[in-house]
Protein backbone atom coordinates (compact mmCIF):
# COMPACT_ATOMS: atom_id res chain seq x y z
CA UNK A 1 0.00 0.00 0.00
CA UNK A 2 1.33 3.43 -0.83
CA UNK A 3 1.68 5.98 1.89
CA UNK A 4 -1.30 7.93 0.49
CA UNK A 5 -3.40 4.75 0.56
CA UNK A 6 -2.25 4.10 4.14
CA UNK A 7 -3.42 7.57 5.14
CA UNK A 8 -6.72 6.99 3.34
CA UNK A 9 -7.09 3.60 5.05
CA UNK A 10 -6.65 5.20 8.48
CA UNK A 11 -9.18 7.90 7.58
CA UNK A 12 -11.66 5.27 6.35
CA UNK A 13 -11.17 3.39 9.65
CA UNK A 14 -12.01 6.57 11.55
CA UNK A 15 -15.14 7.09 9.43
CA UNK A 16 -16.42 3.50 9.45
CA UNK A 17 -15.56 2.72 13.09
CA UNK A 18 -16.07 5.98 14.94
CA UNK A 19 -17.18 9.13 13.10
CA UNK A 20 -19.21 8.74 9.90
CA UNK A 21 -20.65 12.20 10.54
CA UNK A 22 -17.17 13.68 9.92
CA UNK A 23 -17.86 13.37 6.19
CA UNK A 24 -21.64 13.67 6.40
CA UNK A 25 -22.60 10.01 5.97
CA UNK A 26 -24.51 7.53 8.10
CA UNK A 27 -24.02 3.83 8.64
CA UNK A 28 -26.87 1.35 8.59
CA UNK A 29 -27.62 -0.82 11.64
CA UNK A 30 -25.00 -3.35 10.50
CA UNK A 31 -22.24 -0.75 10.13
CA UNK A 32 -22.37 -0.51 6.34
CA UNK A 33 -21.86 2.74 4.46
CA UNK A 34 -22.94 3.38 0.90
CA UNK A 35 -19.75 3.18 -1.19
CA UNK A 36 -20.69 6.13 -3.44
CA UNK A 37 -21.52 8.31 -0.42
CA UNK A 38 -18.24 7.29 1.27
CA UNK A 39 -16.20 8.19 -1.82
CA UNK A 40 -18.05 11.49 -2.27
CA UNK A 41 -17.65 12.38 1.42
CA UNK A 42 -13.94 11.61 1.39
CA UNK A 43 -13.43 13.68 -1.76
CA UNK A 44 -15.44 16.54 -0.25
CA UNK A 45 -13.07 16.46 2.74
CA UNK A 46 -10.13 17.45 0.52
CA UNK A 47 -8.75 13.96 -0.04
CA UNK A 48 -8.95 12.03 -3.29
CA UNK A 49 -10.32 8.52 -3.67
CA UNK A 50 -12.16 6.61 -6.37
CA UNK A 51 -13.66 3.12 -6.49
CA UNK A 52 -10.44 1.52 -7.76
CA UNK A 53 -8.39 3.09 -4.96
CA UNK A 54 -10.99 1.96 -2.40
CA UNK A 55 -10.94 -1.60 -3.80
CA UNK A 56 -7.14 -1.64 -3.57
CA UNK A 57 -7.21 -0.39 0.02
CA UNK A 58 -9.63 -3.18 0.98
CA UNK A 59 -7.66 -5.83 -0.94
CA UNK A 60 -4.21 -4.74 0.27
CA UNK A 61 -5.07 -4.18 3.94
CA UNK A 62 -3.04 -6.84 5.75
CA UNK A 63 -5.32 -6.65 8.79
CA UNK A 64 -8.50 -7.15 6.76
CA UNK A 65 -10.18 -4.17 8.38
CA UNK A 66 -12.89 -3.69 5.73
CA UNK A 67 -15.36 -5.75 3.78
CA UNK A 68 -17.69 -5.03 0.87
CA UNK A 69 -21.13 -6.57 0.63
CA UNK A 70 -21.71 -8.97 -2.29
CA UNK A 71 -22.89 -6.18 -4.60
CA UNK A 72 -19.88 -4.00 -3.68
CA UNK A 73 -22.23 -1.07 -3.11
CA UNK A 74 -21.79 -1.16 0.67
CA UNK A 75 -18.66 -1.28 2.84
CA UNK A 76 -18.03 -1.63 6.56
CA UNK A 77 -15.26 -2.11 9.10
CA UNK A 78 -15.06 -5.68 10.38
CA UNK A 79 -14.56 -4.70 14.04
CA UNK A 80 -13.17 -1.97 16.27
CA UNK A 81 -16.27 0.20 16.40
CA UNK A 82 -16.94 2.72 19.12
CA UNK A 83 -20.40 3.40 17.69
CA UNK A 84 -23.21 0.94 18.26
CA UNK A 85 -23.59 -1.23 15.16
CA UNK A 86 -24.37 -4.92 14.71
CA UNK A 87 -21.61 -6.45 12.59
CA UNK A 88 -23.44 -9.77 12.91
CA UNK A 89 -20.79 -11.53 14.94
CA UNK A 90 -21.30 -15.20 15.60
CA UNK A 91 -20.61 -16.69 19.01
CA UNK A 92 -17.76 -19.19 18.83
CA UNK A 93 -15.83 -21.42 21.20
CA UNK A 94 -12.39 -19.87 21.76
CA UNK A 95 -9.11 -21.77 21.79
CA UNK A 96 -7.56 -22.71 25.16
CA UNK A 97 -5.67 -19.42 25.38
CA UNK A 98 -5.92 -16.03 23.71
CA UNK A 99 -3.53 -13.10 23.99
CA UNK A 100 -3.88 -9.39 24.60
CA UNK A 101 -1.16 -6.92 23.70
CA UNK A 102 -0.88 -3.71 25.67
CA UNK A 103 1.75 -1.34 27.03
CA UNK A 104 3.54 -2.17 30.29
CA UNK A 105 2.31 1.15 31.71
CA UNK A 106 -1.25 -0.32 31.67
CA UNK A 107 -0.39 -3.47 33.62
CA UNK A 108 -1.23 -2.25 37.14
CA UNK A 109 -4.65 -1.03 36.05
CA UNK A 110 -5.34 -4.30 34.22
CA UNK A 111 -4.33 -6.36 37.25
CA UNK A 112 -6.68 -4.28 39.43
CA UNK A 113 -9.60 -3.87 37.00
CA UNK A 114 -9.27 -6.47 34.22
CA UNK A 115 -9.18 -5.65 30.53
CA UNK A 116 -11.92 -3.21 29.63
CA UNK A 117 -13.23 -2.45 26.16
CA UNK A 118 -12.61 1.24 26.78
CA UNK A 119 -14.19 3.23 23.90
CA UNK A 120 -14.81 0.17 21.72
CA UNK A 121 -17.62 -2.35 21.70
CA UNK A 122 -15.31 -5.25 22.61
CA UNK A 123 -11.90 -6.16 24.00
CA UNK A 124 -9.67 -7.32 21.14
CA UNK A 125 -7.68 -10.53 21.55
CA UNK A 126 -5.50 -12.57 19.22
CA UNK A 127 -4.69 -16.24 18.93
CA UNK A 128 -0.92 -15.63 18.75
CA UNK A 129 1.70 -13.70 20.67
CA UNK A 130 3.22 -12.11 17.57
CA UNK A 131 0.07 -10.13 16.76
CA UNK A 132 -0.45 -9.25 20.43
CA UNK A 133 3.12 -7.94 20.66
CA UNK A 134 2.59 -5.70 17.61
CA UNK A 135 -0.62 -4.33 19.11
CA UNK A 136 1.09 -3.66 22.44
CA UNK A 137 3.99 -1.88 20.75
CA UNK A 138 1.57 0.71 19.34
CA UNK A 139 0.90 1.91 22.88
CA UNK A 140 4.39 1.87 24.42
CA UNK A 141 6.72 -0.83 25.69
CA UNK A 142 4.74 -3.98 24.82
CA UNK A 143 3.61 -6.71 27.13
CA UNK A 144 1.55 -9.75 26.14
CA UNK A 145 -1.05 -11.10 28.52
CA UNK A 146 -2.18 -14.72 28.27
CA UNK A 147 -5.93 -15.10 28.72
CA UNK A 148 -7.49 -18.34 29.94
CA UNK A 149 -10.25 -18.06 27.37
CA UNK A 150 -11.53 -21.63 27.81
CA UNK A 151 -12.06 -21.04 31.52
CA UNK A 152 -13.85 -17.76 30.74
CA UNK A 153 -16.00 -19.51 28.16
CA UNK A 154 -16.81 -22.28 30.63
CA UNK A 155 -17.90 -19.60 33.10
CA UNK A 156 -20.38 -18.08 30.65
CA UNK A 157 -18.39 -15.40 28.79
CA UNK A 158 -19.31 -15.06 25.12
CA UNK A 159 -16.58 -14.91 22.49
CA UNK A 160 -16.84 -13.78 18.90
CA UNK A 161 -14.49 -14.04 15.95
CA UNK A 162 -14.54 -11.17 13.46
CA UNK A 163 -14.24 -11.60 9.70
CA UNK A 164 -10.55 -10.68 9.93
CA UNK A 165 -9.85 -13.16 12.75
CA UNK A 166 -9.79 -10.82 15.74
CA UNK A 167 -11.22 -12.46 18.86
CA UNK A 168 -13.72 -10.30 20.72
CA UNK A 169 -15.17 -10.38 24.23
CA UNK A 170 -16.89 -7.67 26.27
CA UNK A 171 -14.55 -7.82 29.28
CA UNK A 172 -11.67 -9.89 30.68
CA UNK A 173 -11.66 -10.08 34.49
CA UNK A 174 -8.18 -10.09 36.01
CA UNK A 175 -8.55 -13.62 37.41
CA UNK A 176 -8.37 -15.00 33.85
CA UNK A 177 -5.15 -13.15 33.01
CA UNK A 178 -1.76 -14.86 33.24
CA UNK A 179 1.40 -12.74 33.14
Amino acid sequence: MTSNNERLSKFISLILRHKPEAIGITLDEFGYANVCELIEGINDSGRYIDLNILKNIVKDDKKGRFIFDESMTLIRANQGHSINVNVELKKVTPPRYLFHGTAKKNLDSIIDNGIKKMNRLYVHLSDNTSTATKVGARHGEPIVLKIDSQKMYGNGFEFYLSENHVWLVEFVPSEYINL
